[in-house]
């Protein structure tokens, strides 16, 4: 019987919980202009990245390559250099925003070629793996991704329902 607290879940839950009690201590809303908003957004997008990432530790590419970029972030914050080689970390539209389009003209093969290129981008670490981890790393990282949504969805409801 597979214990319940060592889910994958269950740890996301507890670090995420934990980061955001950490931000409204921080930084309680005191003013809901347009730009404080927006830094509480981004605020509440990293600890979610970074709660999840530790969730699944280093074991997988893409949660390496998040912690990677959150230790160089850290340390460039801090004055300190890095020693790990990191890109920009920029926020990209979620995946039901992205057009995907292939010219009808192209082969199979570039297409697919275009497709994994496009893949690559999305999957934090992607630039450095080869087809089969990608699609891996890619199947695990959605359902990660889809656990921080159900999550976030049942705290909204608690939250909505409670007033």
């Amino acid at each position: 019987v597979k214990n319940p607290s060592s889910s994958l879940k269950s740890r996301f839950i507890t670090r995420f919980l934990g980061a955001l009690t950490k931000t409204n201590a921080e930084d309680p809303i005191s003013s809901p202009s347009p730009t404080r908003i927006f830094q509480r957004y981004r605020r509440i997008k990293v600890a979610s990245n970074k709660s999840m990432a530790y969730s699944v530790r280093s074991r997988r590419i893409w949660s390496r390559a998040l912690l990677s970029r959150f230790r160089s972030r850290r340390s460039a914050f801090s004055g300190r250099r890095s020693s790990v080689k990191t890109t920009n970390c920029t926020t990209s539209p979620p995946p039901a925003l992205i057009k995907v389009t292939i010219d009808e003209n192209k082969t199979a093969k570039g297409g697919l070629d275009m497709q994994t290129d496009e893949l690559r981008e999305l999957v934090p670490g992607g630039e450095a793996m080869d087809v089969c981890n990608l699609l891996d790393e890619t199947a695990h990282y959605i359902k990660c991704l889809t656990t921080q949504v159900q999550v976030m969805r049942k705290i909204v409801d608690f939250y909505h329902h409670s007033k």
